[in-house]
């Protein structure tokens, strides 16, 4: 019996040390379930929080286009009512009706190009266009007419 004793007693400290062996040969985290279970919620929340920020930068970052996009659209729609205005203005000056004068208009400013039939005229043009609601200022480019 002390031989099927000794070879048991062998066989079971063989299993031990092979146990404790691969223990020691893990090397991997030693925190307990508990505490591994802590620092992957600490570890998640933290992803989160990170994804929420970079949500509301990206959510501000597009309001904010979104309002330059509508200012620029408004300055397009005051410019062609601008441009609507001086047009009809110029029609209504018994000199400069008969002409073709083309208004542009950008952020307020008023071009005007073409012919005008004298210098008084041309003048005339200037400050009926500045003195259309909106206008900032004017580049007057009409050429007088010889003769």
């Amino acid at each position: 019996m002390k031989t099927s004793h000794h070879k048991g007693l062998m066989l079971a400290t063989s299993v031990a040390m092979l146990l404790a062996l691969g223990a020691c040969d893990r090397g991997g985290d030693q925190r307990t379930a508990g505490q591994q279970l802590d620092s992957a919620s600490a570890n998640a929340k933290e992803k989160s929080l990170d994804a929420a920020a970079r949500a509301r930068a990206a959510g501000k970052k597009a309001g904010d286009e979104t309002k330059a996009m509508g200012a620029d659209a408004a300055s397009k729609v005051d410019d062609g009512a601008i441009t609507s205005k001086v047009n009809a203005a110029l029609a209504a000056d018994k000199d400069l009706s008969a002409t073709k004068i083309d208004v542009d208009t950008k952020n307020g400013v008023v071009t005007l190009t073409g012919p005008a039939p004298s210098a008084a005229a041309r003048d005339r043009a200037t400050d009926i266009a500045r003195n259309v609601k909106g206008v900032s200022s004017v580049d007057n480019k009409l050429t007088v007419k010889a003769g």
